[in-house]
């Protein structure tokens, strides 16, 4: 008897399966390998910055009430006695209508309390003269005015970009605690399958989801464990989903989870008395897509269709292992766009569309990748997004807004947005 499944809603599916997410733990990395982890702990600033009074520019650094009454015909008249480049310091303070050179970044001399700018100057024998008056403080970097001693500067569970690798470097953290990576297995199920490399035979595909979600993954940084593929055999999934839990700490499976006669992986998640979170989402494609939970770990069942597992690991893997490494920006980056073609085809469910997006002067605009079906390859290849679109309606026209989100984006957002 063909059992039937209750669809429930994708949000509603999105929480079940970050409800049960388990942490992954914390190590501590090198600085020169914690690009794309996550943190595992608060950056505070060690220290002011800037540490000391600095200036953004090269000029002259001078005292403000020398150039009181400053005008075009009252041109004040300044001594240079210095010169000091970025990491180097005045050998003295300066006295009435004296001026110190000063580069970028140097730190302002005692007495000194702003800055000329080189264009603000006419040069004379033995300095400068200026025609305006400053003001204390002027064109000065003040210390601290950034980031003061014990500053939180990043929350823990932040992305770790090449921004935050300048500001830990700024900062002395050599060393910094990240969150450890989950080790994810990926097992494609199918008799149909073929390698990649063999030739084509009558029935036969080659298996596409394995290297596109081990590409997925690495795109979030973690790398995989291969189970390989299997024919549709009962027995040998169970063994393997089996060893697969014991050596990893999610598992995904592609194929195998519809209600066709060879579909064992319902039966595999009953023998394993798993608790099934959903076996049917009100979604295309991937409606079929299964999560379960089995001693503690999450088993994804995602569809043997290309776009339909894409769109279930990118909905559902993905916020799950962000979650798992701490990550409070699990969910993919969402905009607003025009569609850009019409979607005539009826969607009882909620359809998400392999797209391409493109924002332009006027606006962003956002349209269908091509080849649609749940079984396309072509479409995931040139999309970089994906638009959303409602259940329950009779198809979309160009013009319209649509929601839209955005892939390959290295941090997310904190919120499921749609």
């Amino acid at each position: 008897m063909v059992e039937m499944r209750k669809p429930i809603a994708v949000t509603e599916a999105i929480e079940r399966v970050v409800a049960h997410v388990k942490t992954t733990g914390t190590e501590k990395v090198a600085l020169g390998e914690a690009y794309g982890r996550i943190l595992a702990e608060p950056i505070l600033a060690k220290h002011d910055m800037p540490p000391f009074e600095r200036s953004p520019y090269d000029g002259f650094a001078i005292r403000s009430q020398d150039s009181i009454g400053a005008s075009g015909e009252n041109r004040k008249a300044f001594t240079v006695i210095d010169h000091i480049g970025a990491g180097q310091s005045a050998k003295r303070g300066i006295a009435e209508f004296e001026a110190v050179r000063i580069m970028t970044g140097a730190p302002i001399p005692d007495n000194a309390d702003a800055v000329v700018m080189l264009e603000q100057t006419v040069e004379t024998a033995t300095g400068f003269t200026l025609r305006k008056p400053f003001t204390s403080g002027e064109n000065i970097s003040a210390r601290g005015e950034e980031a003061k001693n014990g500053e939180e500067l990043i929350k823990s569970g932040s992305f770790i970009h090449p921004g935050t690798i300048g500001l830990l470097a700024t900062f002395g953290y050599a060393k910094v605690f990240v969150a450890k990576k989950p080790i994810v297995g990926i097992l494609s199920t199918g008799t149909e399958l073929l390698e990649v490399e063999d030739e084509l035979t009558p029935g036969k595909i080659r298996n596409s989801n394995g290297p596109m979600i081990a590409a997925q993954l690495v795109r979030m940084g973690l790398t995989t464990r291969s189970y390989g593929m299997l024919a549709d055999d009962l027995d040998m999934c169970m063994e393997t989903v089996k060893q697969a839990l014991c050596e990893t700490d999610v598992l995904i499976t592609t194929g195998g989870v519809s209600v066709g006669d060879f579909d064992y992986l319902p039966a595999v998640y009953d023998r394993l008395g798993a608790d099934v979170l959903f076996n049917k989402v009100a979604m295309r494609p991937g409606s079929v897509t299964t999560v379960a939970i089995a001693e503690g770990k999450h088993l994804f069942g995602l569809s043997g269709n290309p776009s339909a597992c894409f769109t279930g690991f990118e909905l559902f893997v993905r916020p799950v292992l962000l979650k798992m490494m701490g990550s409070e920006n699990m969910y993919l980056p969402y905009a607003k766009a025009v569609l850009g073609e019409d979607f005539t085809k009826a969607n009882p469910f909620t359809r998400f569309v392999r797209a391409i997006y493109e924002s332009t002067l006027d606006g962003a605009i956002v349209r269908p990748a091509g080849f649609n079906k749940s079984s396309a390859v072509s479409s995931i290849a040139r999309g970089n997004s994906i638009i959303v679109l409602p259940g329950g309606t009779r198809g979309f026209t160009a013009g319209m807004d649509v929601d839209v989100l955005l892939l390959g984006v290295d941090e997310g957002v904190d919120k499921w947005m749609l």
